[in-house]
């Protein structure tokens, strides 16, 4: 990334989600990579890139500052899913058609190799996670932070909402960590369909965007 802005812009990798802390400093993950932009609303120059997992999605900022990501891809051998996609377009395409091309294999990939994580950036810049729920998400989208600090995670892939424990573990069950679930194994499930965004209103209702399926059939506990 060059994070020096060019005609008032920085150059970022397929910007996705977008959020502002607490502090001023504007947070843009870069779904066409593994990394996080950060930067000064008053000096966008000032910019620094985070490394987390592969294809950034939802961002959200906690009551202390945390930055939480959700990684579409993840971490473990997310590299190894891409190289087959990767080296099947090298030489074949144009640049532009290339990358629209590796967004719909982002896709292909969750599907193929299932998986996504959490990461969570403290102000200071250090990177803790992956959080993967006992590998139970897949394609995570949407992040949502709820009145308690917790985590609430849209798997567009799994058609699942995982619940994490956030930094405030005394709001969580007794003995979840920071990063660890909340909600039963494999989520709360329902017959939803490629979820994505996700919200929480002040009485501490979970709202999830649906883009298509079964709208009138409501989440539950997973009973895997």
């Amino acid at each position: 990334m060059d994070s020096k802005p060019v005609d008032g812009t920085l150059t970022v990798k397929e910007p996705f989600g977008l959020a502002i802390d607490q502090q001023d400093q504007i947070w843009v993950t870069n779904s066409g990579t593994n990394t996080v932009t950060r930067f000064p609303a008053s000096d966008p120059a000032n910019a620094v890139e985070f490394e987390v997992g592969y294809s950034s999605h939802g961002i959200a900022i906690d009551s202390q500052g945390n930055a939480w990501v959700a990684n579409s891809i993840g971490h473990l051998g997310a590299m190894e899913k891409l190289t087959e996609k990767i080296e099947g377009l090298e030489g074949s395409m144009s640049d532009d058609d290339r990358a629209a091309k590796g967004s719909i294999d982002l896709w292909d990939i969750a599907d193929k190799y299932p998986g996504g994580d959490v990461s969570m950036i403290r102000p200071d810049g250090t990177v803790l996670g992956p959080f993967d729920a006992g590998k139970s998400m897949n394609g995570a989208w949407g992040i949502s932070v709820d009145g308690n600090d917790n985590i609430w995670v849209s798997n567009s892939m799994s058609q699942s909402i995982t619940q994490l424990c956030g930094v405030r573990t005394e709001t969580c069950p007794l003995g979840v960590a920071t990063g660890e679930p909340i909600s039963p194994q494999n989520g709360y499930i329902g017959g939803l369909q490629t979820i994505t965004g996700s919200a929480l209103d002040p009485a501490g209702n979970a709202w999830i965007a649906n883009s298509w399926g079964q709208t009138d059939v409501g989440f539950k506990a997973s009973s895997f």
